[in-house]
C-alpha cells in the first residue's frame, strides 16, 4: 500500500482545507520544496500535491512550483482544476507522474474517457469525492460546491470499458477533520471495483487509521494534516503500511 503525503498549494502557501472550504484555511508554511525534501529524505515515493490556486482560477496555476517538486526525485500526483487535455499536458510536461482530475471526471466521463485513451490509464487519476448520503455515495463537484446527478457506483459503471485503473475518493465529511477514515468506504469500493486501485484520502489521524485502510483493500492513503500536525511522520507510515 502506498503512502501519497499531500501539499496543498494556495498562493505559494502550504495550507489545508477543512471540508474543502476557502474561508477555513489553516497554513503550515511557504516552502513546499523543503518540506517535500524532508519527506524524499524520510523514504516518500510519491508526493500529492492539489494546486488551489489553479482551482480556483486556472491562469493562476502553479506548475513552475510543481515543476521544482518533481525536480526533487519524487513521483508527483497533481491536480486542481483540470479541465482540458492541454492542461494535463503541461503538468506532464512539468514532470507530473500522474495528473488529478475531478470535476471533469464527473461531469464530462465520455471527454474523460478520451484523456484516458490519450494519456494512459497511469497517467491520469480520477478524483470522486464524495458525500455520503446515508450508504449511498453522491459525487460533488466545483471545488465541493455541488452534489451531482449520479452516484459513485453509476458513475464507475461509465468507465468500465476505459483504461482507467486510478481513482481517488475522498469522503468530504472527514477531510481535514481527523475523525478517521471511511474504512468500509473503500472496503466496499474494493470488492466491487477490485481491477482499480483505490486511493483513499479523508480523516486519516493515527497509525491505527493507516493500519484500518490497509486493511480495507485500498492501494493508497493520502495523508496531510496529520503529518504537519506531528501525528506520526513519513517514515513511521510508510513502516505500517509496511508491516505484515
Amino acid at each position: 500500500m502506498q503512502l501519497y503525503p499531500a501539499i496543498d498549494l494556495l498562493d505559494g502557501q502550504i495550507v489545508r482545507l477543512t471540508h474543502g472550504d476557502f474561508d477555513a484555511v489553516t497554513s503550515y508554511g511557504d516552502d513546499p520544496v523543503k518540506v517535500a525534501t524532508a519527506w524524499r529524505d524520510e523514504g516518500a515515493d510519491w508526493l500529492h500535491v492539489v494546486d488551489l490556486s489553479g482551482a480556483r482560477d486556472g491562469a493562476q496555476r502553479q506548475t513552475a512550483t510543481i515543476a521544482n517538486l518533481a525536480g526533487l526525485g519524487l513521483k508527483v500526483q497533481t491536480g486542481g482544476g483540470v479541465r482540458s487535455a492541454d492542461d494535463v499536458a503541461r503538468l506532464l510536461e512539468a514532470g507530473a507522474s500522474r495528473v488529478i482530475v475531478g470535476s471533469m471526471a464527473v461531469i464530462a466521463p465520455d471527454r474523460f474517457s478520451d484523456w484516458l485513451d490519450r494519456f494512459g490509464g497511469d497517467r491520469l487519476v480520477a478524483a470522486l469525492d464524495v458525500r455520503m448520503n446515508g450508504e449511498v455515495a453522491i459525487p460533488v463537484v466545483k471545488g465541493w460546491t455541488q452534489a451531482s446527478t449520479t452516484t459513485l457506483d453509476a458513475l464507475m459503471a461509465k468507465y468500465l470499458d476505459t483504461p482507467l485503473k486510478h481513482v481517488l475518493t475522498t469522503d468530504i465529511g472527514r477531510d481535514g477533520a481527523l475523525q478517521g477514515p471511511s474504512t468500509d468506504l473503500y472496503a466496499r469500493l474494493a470488492a466491487e471495483w477490485p481491477d482499480i486501485a483505490w486511493q483513499a484520502s479523508g480523516g486519516v489521524a493515527s497509525l491505527g487509521d493507516l493500519q484500518a485502510l490497509k486493511g480495507s483493500g485500498a492501494d493508497g492513503a493520502i495523508v496531510g494534516r496529520a503529518l504537519y500536525e506531528n501525528r506520526f511522520t513519513v517514515r513511521e507510515g510508510i513502516a505500517c503500511l509496511r508491516e505484515g
